[in-house]
């Protein structure tokens, strides 16, 4: 059984928000997107994504990383058509991560650079890789830490949902064992957070929720110059 509860907030400097999540654990399912895109295509973006993974996997009987990958695959096709058939949504994108239960492994999915994190026995582990230009392109040139945390391309991502016909889904299998904890976050948390204060934070007793708010808390604290989006699983 997994305990579960999120927070989205708009940050301190953008306008609106473009993150969505969703907690369905009547389906073991539960979703981050964070759209991009001028006006509000990004907002659009991200929710057509969600939407469109919780419908498909509704549909399947099965609960495999199979109907990950097709409900990812549905999810670019809608954003894409939708961009193409709409000036006013054209460019718009969305990153796409999905973790689904199916009672004895947890099943992940994830495009782009929103991140699926771990959290077992005072250690915190990055389950998903980043589809980002410093992850796929800078750190394999060598460059130092030091220099991709300013370099003009840290923003750009390398696979996004609704930009590019040959979608790369990455999946992973997770086991879960009792008392440990996932985390699902926009790079709005992630990207402006230390590592060291994520795991401080789900280390501390407390509920999910305050948990969550803490994080959230904690990107405004470091300036919020990004929508944050923070869900937490607990395996009970």
């Amino acid at each position: 059984m997994i305990e579960s509860f999120g927070v989205s907030d708009p940050g301190c400097v953008r306008p609106n928000n473009e993150d969505c999540y969703l907690l369905a654990p009547a389906m073991g399912l539960y979703v981050v997107a964070d759209g991009m895109g001028g006006a509000q295509a990004g907002e659009h973006a991200s929710h057509m994504a969600v939407d469109t993974v919780k419908e498909i996997v509704g549909m399947s009987a099965s609960r495999g990383p199979a109907v990950l990958q097709t409900a990812f695959a549905e999810a670019n096709t809608r954003v894409s058509m939708a961009a193409e058939h709409d000036p006013e949504l054209d460019g718009m994108g969305t990153t796409l991560i999905a973790v689904l239960d199916n009672t004895t492994e947890l099943f992940v999915a994830s495009v782009g650079d929103s991140r699926v994190y771990s959290f077992q026995d005072g250690a915190l582990h990055t389950i998903t890789e980043d589809q980002s230009w410093v992850n796929e392109v800078g750190r394999r040139l060598g460059l130092e830490e030091s220099v991709l945390k300013t370099h003009p391309m840290r923003h750009v991502l390398t696979m996004a949902i609704g930009v590019s016909d040959q979608l790369r889904v990455q999946t992973y299998r997770v086991e879960p064992t009792p008392g440990m904890l996932m985390l699902l976050c926009s790079d709005g948390l992630h990207g402006v957070v230390p590592e060291e204060t994520l795991a401080a934070t789900m280390a501390d007793g407390g509920t999910l929720e305050e948990k969550c708010r803490s994080l959230i808390a904690s990107a405004k604290d470091h300036g919020g110059p990004d929508n944050i989006t923070a869900v937490l699983l607990k395996v009970s």
